[in-house]
């Protein structure tokens, strides 16, 4: 075993350590206890050598998962009250007897540690740790900075680009929605730079008064400038300012007798007022905030966000982390949060529904963040005390929904395994299907459910490699794939499938249950949670007939895997929904009742994978159709691609140019002239 220990000589703590943390210190350390050696007396080990500063601690197995990341004021300190078992809760006494190493990293403030802390929990997933089940990226409203004609577009992931942003909203829909209305508004381009490069006159959005038309002259470069800083200027929060300006401008026209021009402003007004007007809620005394409400129910957790920016609603986005059922909410709602900003930036001020133990800590931590100050309330009256029991209202209401359409899937599942013979209800169903157009551009398919519905984090794509296969060969491809997906699976976790058993209470009280007892039961309770899902599949479903599961379990027991649960689901007669005749091994084929809802549910599973397969082999043929012949040549990047199309025209003239014509083109050598020369006429 080894363990890493504070000293003066710095290492990275992790592959991709966030830009606000030091250089972690790292020593490699051998512990004497042996290879077996679990729990207190590791953890007692460690303690001896450890600093009483600020730092990290992991805990990990023995097989080097992380069990647990950590952060401490004192490592030394708390890292002690790991070697006590009397007053632990159940959830720790298990974490502590599976600890059979440990790993610190040491900070210079305790907010670095709390930033280091969540940079680790979202990027090693510990199982004891609260974790984000889905951290997306956040859209935001990019106003270009690299261009002589601004555009307003929508960015989601780094923000790499030169520019303005504005957000984040809650959803792609949102942001859409107000670029439209933005566009209505302040005439500011929403098309690609070479779009713009390339246009000779006015596009259909220039003719329906949703851009100025800078690309053609319609307007002056000033006059354009000057739109753009009007909807930075809104964007930004001023947008009262705005529209005081846009009315004053409406009345000048007006007084002229310019009613065309008044018009103009009139319908620009209009599109403002319709963006503030269909957002909801729209504070009067918060300008800038996240709202953060949590409520818990049936073991589960819901965190409901409102983003206020500027005075608008941007939008809401409901949360279901992954947390022991002994969490309560505010120690859920404090790791949440850590994690929430590691990868976006904090608004000034955050709006909670439960205090939390480390509040000043986390306002530092994100303020240091952030580059300004950062506040965290928990709002008591008034306005803001209204917007945080809106979100735990809708918090309330989400969990419901989830719990609602968790007990009706895990009826449906147990359904499942009644209709196939399973020993229990499925936690993990792959479902497979192909896709191609006589055998070009074959693309296999595996969609992944579980208790909480489709898991497309899980979804994988195949493209059909193999050489040997006859175009169209449907039973090749689905070999392919299954030998490709199960290779992999045994490759990274063996065959280490432990059975599923229906998840029954242990006897005793949890709390009060022996270290040893506490360990087996929470070693048994990870196993059977319905809610994570298993990297093993306990039913395989095939988009196919008898064929195809043949092809499908010769490929399996190619592999040695002849207990994995097969089902084939053919098309009924005339391809009619209701009619699918379902096919298993060592059992005759059969139909289940045109309105059982296991034939609804297993439907939706075959239409699903139906829809992801054909989705990539259409992205795939798309790719295809848009290549060009000169991809295939050595040598020709973008840039030659460009001139040679620039002076040609088409790639059908080039394969017939002379070495004299090609030659001509800007940058093209004689070699190169030669190069393109050969590819065309071997």
């Amino acid at each position: 075993m080894t363990a890493r220990q504070p000293t003066d000589r710095p290492e990275q703590a992790s592959d991709e350590p966030p830009a606000h943390s030091p250089d972690p210190a790292f020593e490699t350390a051998p512990t004497p206890l042996g290879p077996e050696a679990r729990g207190v007396d590791v953890i007692a080990h460690f303690v001896r050598r450890l600093p009483l500063g600020p730092g990290v601690y992991r805990m990990l197995d023995g097989d080097g998962e992380v069990l647990y990341v950590g952060k401490a004021r004192s490592l030394k300190k708390r890292v002690t009250s790991y070697t006590r078992l009397q007053g632990q809760s159940n959830r720790i006494l298990r974490m502590i007897l599976a600890t059979a190493s440990m790993e610190f990293v040491t900070t210079r403030t305790e907010t670095e540690a709390l930033l280091l802390e969540a940079n680790l929990i979202k990027r090693l997933r510990p199982r004891f740790n609260v974790l984000l089940r889905d951290d997306k990226s956040f859209p935001y409203i990019l106003v270009t900075g690299d261009h002589e004609a601004p555009a307003l577009v929508k960015h989601r992931g780094a923000r790499r680009r030169k520019g303005s942003y504005f957000g984040p909203f809650a959803s792609a829909g949102a942001v859409n929605r107000t670029i439209n209305a933005l566009q209505k508004a302040f005439l500011v381009r929403n098309c690609t730079d070479s779009y713009y490069a390339n246009r000779s006159r006015p596009c259909l959005l220039y003719q329906i008064k949703r851009c100025a038309g800078p690309c053609t002259g319609e307007i002056s470069p000033e006059d354009y400038a000057g739109l753009v800083a009007e909807a930075k200027a809104f964007l930004s929060g001023r947008s009262q300012m705005v529209k005081k300006e846009l009315a004053q401008q409406m009345e000048q026209a007006s007084e002229a007798l310019d009613f065309e021009r008044a018009a103009v402003y009139r319908d620009r007004l209009a599109a403002l007022s319709h963006v503030q007007s269909h957002q909801g809620i729209n504070p009067q005394t918060v300008e800038e905030a996240d709202v953060f409400a949590v409520h818990q129910e049936g073991g589960q957790t819901c965190i409901q966000v409102f983003f206020f920016r500027t005075g608008q609603n941007w939008g809401n986005y409901a949360q279901f982390p992954r947390a022991d059922k002994s969490l309560g909410e505010a120690e859920v709602l404090e790791s949440f949060l850590a994690q929430f900003y590691d990868d976006k930036p904090a608004p000034r001020l955050l709006l909670l529904s439960h205090d939390i133990a480390e509040r000043e800590l986390l306002a530092a931590a994100l303020s240091e963040r952030a580059g300004h100050k950062v506040e965290v309330a928990i709002p008591r009256r008034g306005e803001k005390r209204e917007l945080v029991e809106h979100a735990a209202t809708n918090a309330r209401e989400a969990l419901g929904r989830r719990l609602a359409e968790t007990s009706s899937q895990a009826r449906l599942l147990k359904g499942v395994a009644e209709v196939f013979d399973l020993p229990a209800a499925p936690r993990r169903i792959e479902v497979y299907d192909n896709s191609h157009i006589m055998g070009t551009n074959a693309v296999g398919g595996m969609i992944v459910a579980g208790l909480e519905g489709f898991a497309k984090a899980h979804y994988r794509k195949f493209n059909i490699k193999s050489e040997d296969l006859v175009p169209g060969d449907d039973y090749g491809m689905m070999r392919e794939v299954l030998t490709r997906r199960f290779s992999r699976l045994l490759k990274e976790h063996g065959d280490a499938r432990p059975t599923f058993a229906a998840a029954t209470p242990a006897p005793g009280d949890p709390d009060t249950a022996a270290p040893d007892d506490a360990a087996a039961e929470g070693a048994a309770s990870e196993a059977r949670d319905p809610t994570v899902l298993p990297p093993w599949p306990d039913l395989v479903l095939i988009d196919g007939g008898q064929g195809q599961l043949t092809a499908a379990r010769e490929t399996l027991a190619a592999l040695g895997l002849d207990d994995v649960p097969l089902v084939g689901i053919a098309k009924g007669p005339d391809r009619d929904a209701g009619r699918e005749k379902f096919f298993m091994p060592g059992r005759a084929s059969f139909m289940l009742p045109e309105r059982d809802p296991v034939l609804y549910f297993v439907q939706r599973l075959r239409d699903e994978a139906h829809r992801f397969a054909i989705g990539s082999h259409r992205a795939r043929r798309k790719k295809d159709i848009t290549r060009s012949p000169l991809d295939e040549i050595a040598g020709i990047g973008p840039s030659r691609k460009r001139a040679l199309l620039r002076h040609f025209g088409t790639a059908k003239a080039v394969s017939k140019a002379g070495m004299d014509d090609l030659m001509a083109v800007e940058g093209i050598s004689e070699a190169v002239a030669r190069t393109i020369y050969d590819h065309f006429h071997e």
